[in-house]
């Protein structure tokens, strides 16, 4: 089929279908949609129906995008109400725990290599750059298939997770560079090396910070009457957040997500148009990356690592993460040991290792298709492993709890202006006692009935509505003074 645009739109489309669907089926029986779109690219691909995508730096350019979208958006959704009690141990698992884990899966990579069953042959820092580049880890994922069992975590693991897997990317990509630097030049130094991350990690949280304030205050103050332009504007800022950092020598990835949690944190006029638009940009970036990620790969040459990858993989699961994990959480001892189990277990690999794989195919380093098809097989292993065991591992280590509760069942939303509470209730035999009307029912002061719902039907409440039991009712409030 030749590539016209007409046939790349067709195929496309087709694909993003079946993407859809494939992830539609895994979300309902815990199975990580990542997992499922990965394979979908690798159908299409090369070794499937011979969709031909081999241009890694195209590849990287789509995950760079994607992963500043969903980063942002990722911090969009991080609560500082929820994350302050767990910030420290948090901030440790994303910076230190990610070190340990390169550090210790390096150096058994570098043991593993040069044995002649292995066909391995990597000298140290290369091994070492193997290793960090999957030292980061895809907590969201595990949130995916939480939700999908109607789980959620005790002892404040959600927050404490989702904390971790938004800002240790910045980590796995500092450690990648820098020793990709180090190998391609004549060595740095310990004092260049130390410089350049806390370079890095400054300026990227000095521009996150600070134009994360100018997003707010700029989509506040603009006042546009075309509601649908407040989302376009704020992926401007996404965009202008993650290039403006970078031509600074700063970390964008650490800069978006930063900008994500400042503005996710503070009033903004349009947020469900916001918030709504950028939900849907990030799953479809992340369709588009692993998408990508899947073409780009040859299956048949995954077979060449298998051995060497499996044995790494397991490694990881089993020993660099539990370890790394213990010896971060050392200090904390509030975190209980089935909390740490649990976070050990969690630690899956996602996209981000794979487009950071091809960082050292791009810089042409020594040994750099090996290291890609080794993270690719190591993303696929950890995802079978443990992402099909999440929930399991949870009810194991009983720290499931039932799914809170969130919004109304009538889909309804407040601008963040009004300074009001919506909820909902399910009118009871018990209510209806002392007689069937509203002005009968005894509501808490300064509550009022703004709509019923009777089966399919919506009615206007008034004084003389004769409520039956299983009616709904979407009830406006004062928000309480300790909000």
């Amino acid at each position: 089929m030749p590539f016209s645009t007409e046939n790349i739109l067709l195929v496309g489309s087709i694909i993003l279908f079946i993407s859809i669907v494939a992830g539609k089926t895994g979300y309902r029986f815990g199975v990580p949609a990542l997992l499922l779109f990965l394979f979908v690219g690798m159908f299409f691909g090369s070794d499937g129906l011979g969709l031909q995508f081999n241009n890694v730096k195209e590849a990287q350019s789509i995950g760079m995008v994607a992963l500043s979208v969903i980063l942002y958006s990722g911090g969009m959704d991080t609560k500082f109400s929820e994350i302050r009690p767990v910030l420290v141990p948090g901030i440790v698992l994303s910076t230190l725990g990610v070190f340990l884990t390169a550090l210790l899966t390096g150096v058994f990579i570098w043991f593993l290599s040069g044995m002649s069953w292995t066909h391995l042959y990597l000298p140290f820092i290369t091994s070492l750059l193997l290793a960090s580049t999957m030292s980061s880890t895809d907590s969201a994922s595990v949130f995916a298939i939480l939700r999908s069992q109607k789980m959620n975590l005790k002892h404040n693991m959600r927050p404490m997770l989702e904390l971790e897997s938004g800002s240790n990317d910045p980590m796995a990509y500092m450690l990648t560079i820098v020793l990709i630097q180090f190998i391609q030049s004549t060595g740095m130094g310990t004092g260049e090396i130390l410089g350049s991350f806390a370079i890095q990690f400054i300026i990227g949280g000095i521009c996150g910070f600070l134009i994360g304030k100018f997003t707010v205050f700029m989509i506040n103050r603009l006042n546009i009457d075309n509601q649908a332009y407040y989302p376009i504007l704020l992926l401007a800022f996404v965009f202008f957040t993650f290039s403006m950092t970078d031509r600074l020598h700063g970390n964008g990835y650490l800069a978006v997500y930063l900008a994500g949690i400042m503005v996710g944190n503070s009033k903004l006029v349009n947020r469900k148009e916001i918030t709504t638009f950028m939900d849907g940009l990030s799953w479809l970036f992340q369709i588009m990356m692993f998408l990508s990620l899947g073409l780009l790969v040859n299956p048949h040459e995954l077979l060449d690592v298998a051995l060497v990858a499996t044995l790494i993989g397991l490694f990881m699961i089993f020993i660099g993460r539990p370890i790394s994990v213990f010896l971060c959480l050392l200090p904390f001892r509030k975190i209980n040991l089935r909390s740490k189990i649990f976070v050990s277990w969690v630690g899956l690999r996602g996209a981000v290792p794979i487009i950071f794989a091809t960082y050292p195919v791009v810089k042409e380093v020594e040994g750099s298709n090996l290291i890609f098809n080794i993270v690719f097989f190591i993303t696929i292993l950890s995802l079978v492993i443990q992402g099909t065991t999440v929930s399991g591992m949870a009810r194991l280590l009983n720290l499931s709890t039932p799914l809170e509760k969130t919004g109304n069942e009538f889909g309804v939303e407040l601008p963040e202006e009004i300074d009001s509470d919506l909820s909902d209730m399910t009118v009871t035999p018990e209510m209806i006692e002392k007689g069937n009307t509203l002005k009968d029912m005894s509501l808490p002061k300064g509550t009022l009935v703004m709509i019923v719902k009777r089966e399919t039907e919506f009615l206007i409440p008034n004084g003389s509505l004769e409520l039956r039991i299983g009616d709904k009712l979407l009830l406006i409030s004062e928000k309480s003074k300790e909000e």
